[in-house]
């Protein structure tokens, strides 16, 4: 199976908005439209899983133009502050062979951190990494690809 991470663009970080309404600049919006331009003829998903935090969402509607068909279920578990764990728990019930997530740092280098049983490696803004994996379960993906948005 396929598994894509990708983190969220840039966002800015105005006083008067809490953490999760925090919008992407126009620098991440660029940053979240090459990550899905370069994804474009590369993956084939079949959901795409978001964080409700505005970042993510905002990410993912650049993502979502090259997969327009494609279905989104938004999952409480991958926010910043989440555990890896749960997160990895709750992609594994999902009944796709190939899933793509927009999230957050810390929990998403957590969860690939988990995946390939490596070094925490901080995701960039933006930042794709494609994984296969015959199930999602801690030690059995092999990252294939990464992409970082030159902006």
């Amino acid at each position: 199976m396929q598994l894509v991470l990708i983190r969220h663009g840039e966002a800015a970080h105005p006083p008067e908005v809490t953490d999760s309404k925090r919008p992407l600049t126009e620098r991440g919006h660029t940053q979240a439209e090459e990550t899905g331009k370069y994804l474009k003829d590369l993956i084939k998903p079949e959901v795409l899983v978001v964080s409700p935090l505005l970042r993510a969402q905002e990410t993912l509607v650049h993502i979502q133009k090259n997969f327009p068909d494609v279905p989104v279920l938004v999952c409480d578990k991958i926010k910043p502050d989440d555990q890896a764990k749960d997160a990895i728990d709750w992609l594994a019930q999902l009944p796709y062979q190939s899933i793509t997530v927009v999230c957050h740092m810390n929990v998403i280098a957590h969860i690939a951190e988990q995946l390939v049983h490596e070094s925490f490696h901080p995701f960039a803004l933006a930042e794709a990494r494609i994984y296969e994996l015959p199930v999602i379960a801690n030690g059995l993906a092999v990252q294939q690809q990464n992409f970082i948005p030159v902006h």
